[in-house]
C-alpha cells in the first residue's frame, strides 16, 4: 500500500500557501511533489479548514465500516436463500 507523505493538515497548509500568492511550480518544487498531485488535492481539499478535513476523514471512516456491515448482511442474506432454496 502506498504510503502517504503529508497529513490533511499539511495539504491543507500548502494550499493556503497557494492561495496566498506562492507559485504553484514552486511550491510543488520545494514540498517536493508533482503539480498533478498539487492539483488532485486542490480538487478534494481546496477550500477546507483543519476542522473540516478531521470531520472528512471521520465520516469517510464511518462510511467504510458501513459498506462492510452492509456487505457482510448481504452475504448472510444470500446464503440464507440459497439455504432455503436447497431445503424445497
Amino acid at each position: 500500500m502506498k504510503r502517504k507523505q503529508f497529513s490533511e493538515e499539511q495539504i491543507i497548509g500548502i494550499l493556503k500557501e497557494a492561495e496566498a500568492g506562492s507559485v504553484v511550480t514552486e511550491l510543488c518544487r520545494k514540498h517536493g511533489m508533482s503539480s498533478a498531485t498539487y492539483y488532485a488535492w486542490k480538487a478534494k481539499f481546496g477550500g477546507l479548514e483543519v476542522s473540516d478535513a478531521k470531520r472528512l476523514r471521520s465520516l469517510e471512516e464511518e462510511n467504510a465500516r458501513l459498506k462492510r456491515l452492509l456487505a457482510d448482511k448481504m452475504l448472510d442474506n444470500a446464503g440464507l436463500k440459497d439455504l432455503l432454496s436447497k431445503k424445497w
